[in-house]
């Protein structure tokens, strides 16, 4: 029963109760060992009853990490399900749970979105109530799943509630020691994983119990008969922690701690309950805490083989220290026990347990961990079995259990040589995870070991990701450039030279035409995958920087040879949409991008999508579909923030602050602006210069003319002068200076805009080329300027822009007091800027137009009917009510966008009124209009 918590109980009935009305949440309870949180679990199971269908798992504090063995137990019971969800998400989960086979292109998103789509499938007749203790022992790869899953959770039913100790509350299960070379025992032992990315889940605090409750369990337990000094004493030692007061010795004499922590304190109590039991019951329970699944057979017939018989779980289940559930498991009455039992064993006894459960394993990954761990000195054949679970682990996307078990490996190889191969292959798996520090120091142990130039080329890649995804990128560039000059193959040359690109982007101009000019003289030849895009990078981005380059192919092309190379699609073939962007191709960036997002949906490589979206919405920015780009960036912002893919994070925050900014939504730019800026890492934030563009576009569209120039002279004359969103901004910058009086602050940023424009070699270009001109002078020269630049956009797809130069011509006919010339022209921008949802700009022109003497009506009001009303959905609603009017079902929009059939039909639900109708039919006529 719980004692007090009023608070706790009301938070889980409220969760439990959104899921009986078909709302889904989430909660996460934390606290220091004992506090309560498994009992509130158990009040949250018992509070459901029968109405709901509960699914629940314990982490495992463990030695090894075997990928995805939190969530398999989790989802044992809704397999059978499988056969519900898409393709790509079905064959993610058969490959992590072992029941297929694992393709190397496995992305770790997709395990997650997988879970959700399970989860959903589990509530589809009644709720589901998930329910995961210890969450801070979950392997790393249940956790980003399970964590994916949580942020996407709508409408479903499902009530996920999670329980994780406080930071820093683990446990040691023992130091561990170095036999023969080998490091044995207390591998890994109480780390835990990091819990940082539970960061922002609703998270319920639990402290001690009040003391009137605290009285009461502490008389249910006594039967009031602990009285005096002992009583206060134990209260005031236990501060309301619940388990302390059943478990710490009850006596004035027992109760003395030696300053000991109480976590320390528990434990040594439930090591004086384990010493009293039979020693042929204390090697079962070492067993059964060695052994991580909890599986009975397993560890009866392990203990069998150390001589403990089946009689002697007997006296452990009298004593209440372990319970056999209905499955046939294992489960300690709390963790603190297993933990009391590992720490309190020689090691010799752990290593006789792992090798008993070694021996009673049949062959996989689990049985090759637990001989691993056992062993006490270099083993050939483990060492090469040990890799291949690795290499397995990283099939499923698991690059921190395979990080773990290279590193094992390398510990049991004989050979130098391959010892020093696998600490390699362990550093690169540790990048992989995002596990920079143990990367960079298994990058500086295998390094020592070795005098291969392509190992310390490799090693150096390790390191410069490692700088790069912490914003040190002058060093990242540095370390791939000097390692690709290394005596190794033009591949891997080209592999690291496409990195350093990356890196180069951040550095400075000079940098990214040095990685480009490398990358265009590497002997590849044609049949190699990379060859393609390491011609066409510099063919694209050079002119772009004011240098020649050769014939530029089209993209299409460039990426169909790739693919017949054997590039790998889409991943290697994503940075050609940002390269057509640089040179201003953007309605090639449009095609592919869109081609290459289409691909990674069907295949399910999602976790490249927040990079392909943000390529794709900056070509819809530009061609002025502003409501498409916001689709694509919020869809892609949504991704990048499940996965922790912080630059994107940033970069796609900072587009839709652009999006913001043209329509004068002031505060959503602002937030937009800050989150970009601050993406939640160390790194400096890849979307600055989108960001202070889109800051600077707002101030240009409430008449702020000196801040917007202030903003755009240091963005376009700065280090990142180069990047699309600061090339894109000069015009910007020129209307700024010439509305203040100041031209000549935007005079060397226009001579390097006219440039690029010529090298794009596109209409648009020119006319925004043309516009700046006629704004920058002389002043003869404007009208045929104006005109040039309105004739050029005809045809250009860019409405937004041509409103623009409209509504700048328009002023300046007014100026020359051209009145009726201008109407016109300020006209038709006024109804372009009212139609793409501009409301600055359309205030703009309206006032101009006034000024000529025309009776300018107010803005229109979009009712609730009619296309005009589609404005008033989200995002996401506009998404769904695409693809319904396209006539596919709820379960098909689901697979497209990742989310629930039931959310999808949510949202219909909510946009349906709003659109002021009541059927697909009525929706599709919507569109068709």
């Amino acid at each position: 029963m719980l004692y007090g918590r009023e608070r706790e109980r009301a938070a889980v009935d409220a969760l439990l109760d959104g899921a009986r009305g078909g709302r889904s949440g989430v909660l996460l309870l934390r606290g220091e060992p004992g506090i309560g949180k498994t009992a509130v679990l158990e009040y949250a199971v018992a509070a459901a009853g029968d109405g709901f269908r509960v699914v629940r798992a314990t982490g495992v504090e463990y030695e090894a990490e075997l990928p995805f063995a939190g969530l398999s137990l989790l989802l044992a019971s809704g397999l059978d399900r499988l056969h519900a969800l898409p393709g790509p998400q079905r064959r993610s989960l058969e490959g992590a749970f072992g029941l297929g086979e694992a393709t190397g292109g496995a992305d770790r998103l997709l395990a997650g979105l997988a879970t959700l789509g399970l989860l959903a499938e589990l509530a589809s007749e009644q709720p589901l109530l998930c329910v995961v203790d210890d969450v801070q022992w979950l392997d790393r790869s249940s956790l980003d799943a399970l964590l994916i899953a949580a942020r996407r959770l709508q409408a479903e039913g499902v009530a996920l509630l999670l329980a994780a100790r406080d930071a820093g509350a683990g446990v040691d299960v023992g130091a561990g020691a170095d036999i023969g070379g080998v490091s044995v025992g207390g591998a890994g032992g109480g780390a835990g994983t990091d819990l940082g990315p539970l960061a922002g889940l609703p998270e319920l605090r639990l402290a001690g119990l009040d003391e009137p409750d605290a009285d009461r369990l502490l008389d249910d337990r006594t039967g009031a008969a602990l009285t005096g000094p002992a009583r206060r004493r134990l209260l005031a030692e236990a501060a309301g922690n619940p388990l302390a007061l059943v478990e710490l010795p009850s006596t004035e004499a027992e109760l003395a701690s030696g300053g000991l922590a109480l976590s320390s304190r528990l434990r040594i109590a439930f090591h004086g309950q384990v010493t009293g039991l039979p020693p042929a019951t204390q090697t079962l329970l070492l067993v059964a805490a060695a052994e991580e699944s909890g599986e009975l057979d397993v560890v009866l017939a392990a203990a069998a083989a150390l001589g403990a018989g089946t009689e002697a779980l007997a006296p452990a289940e009298g004593a209440g220290l372990v319970a056999v559930g209905a499955d046939r498991r294992f489960a300690f009455r709390h963790p603190l026990v297993r933990a009391a039992i590992l720490q309190r064993a020689p090691l010799q006894q752990r290593l006789a347990a792992h090798r008993a459960l070694g021996g009673v394993l049949e062959e996989g990954d689990r049985r090759t961990w637990h001989l691993a761990l056992a062993a006490t000195a270099p083993d050939a054949g483990l060492a090469a079995a040990l890799e291949r679970t690795a290499a397995r682990a990283e099939a499923r996307g698991a690059h921190g259990g395979a990080a773990a078990a290279y590193e094992r490996a390398a510990g049991l190889t004989p050979d130098r040589d391959g010892a020093t191969r696998r600490l390699v292959l362990a550093a690169e798996a540790a990048t992989e995870e995002g596990k920079l520090d143990l990367a960079e120091a298994l990058a500086d142990r295998a390094a020592a070991r070795t005098d291969s130039v392509f190992a310390h080329a490799l090693l150096d890649q390790v390191r410069a990701v490692a700088h790069f995804w912490r914003g040190a990128y002058p060093a990242a560039y540095r370390l791939l450039l000097d390692a690709a000059a290394t005596d190794i193959e033009p591949a891997h040359a080209a592999r690291m030279l496409l990195q350093a690109f990356h890196a180069a982007w951040y550095v400075g101009e000079g940098p990214v035409a040095t990685v480009l000019d490398r990358l265009a003289a590497l002997p590849l030849g044609a049949d190699e995958p990379l060859a393609p895009l390491a011609r066409h990078l510099p063919a694209a981005v050079l002119p772009a920087l004011g240098r020649p380059a050769g014939p530029l192919p089209d993209v299409r092309a460039t990426a169909a040879a790739a693919r017949r190379a054997g590039a790998e699609s889409p991943v290697d073939l994503v940075q050609l949409c940002g390269a057509a962007l640089v040179l201003g191709r953007d309605h090639e960036t449009l095609e592919l991008a869109a081609e290459l997002t289409a691909e990674a949906r069907a295949k399910g490589t999602v976790g490249v999508l927040p990079t392909l979206q943000f390529f794709l919405a900056e070509a819809e920015l530009f061609h002025g579909r502003h409501r498409d780009a916001e689709v694509t960036a919020s869809e892609g912002l949504a991704l990048a923030r499940d996965t922790g893919q912080s630059q994107w994070t940033s970069q796609l925050a900072s587009l839709l602050a652009c999006a913001a900014a043209f329509e004068g939504a002031d505060e959503r730019c602002a937030e937009l602006a800050a989150a970009a800026l601050v993406p939640g890492s160390a790194a400096p934030a890849a979307g600055e210069p989108w960001a202070h563009w889109a800051l600077a576009l707002l101030d240009l569209g409430r008449g702020r003319a000196a801040a917007a120039a202030d903003r755009l002279h240091a963005l376009t004359t700065g280090p990142y002068r180069h990047h699309v969103g600061a090339t894109r901004a000069v015009p910007d910058l020129v209307e700024a200076a010439v509305r203040l009086g100041e031209p000549e602050r935007a005079a060397e940023p226009y001579e390097r805009f006219a440039r690029w424009a010529g090298a794009a070699g596109t209409p648009w270009a020119e006319a925004l080329r043309l516009r700046c001109q006629a704004l920058l002078g002389p002043d003869e020269l404007a009208e045929s300027a104006y005109r040039a630049a309105l004739d050029l956009h005809e045809g250009a797809h860019r409405p937004f822009e041509r409103a623009r130069t409209a509504l700048l011509y328009g002023e300046w006919l007014r100026r020359e007091r051209r009145r009726t010339d201008a109407r016109p022209h300020l006209a038709a921008a006024l109804e372009t800027f009212e139609r793409l949802g501009a409301a600055p700009w359309a205030d703009r022109a309206r006032t101009e137009l006034t000024a000529t003497g025309t009776a300018v009506p107010a803005p229109a009001v979009v009712e609730g009917e009619g296309a005009g009303a589609l404005a008033a959905l989200t995002p996401q609603e506009l998404q769904i009510a695409r693809l319904a009017a396209r006539g596919l079902t709820n379960r098909d929009i689901a697979a497209q966008l990742f989310l629930s059939p039931r959310t999808v039909g949510h949202h219909l639900y909510k946009a349906y009124p709003k659109l002021g109708i009541a059927s697909r039919t009525e929706l599709a006529a919507l569109f068709r209009a």
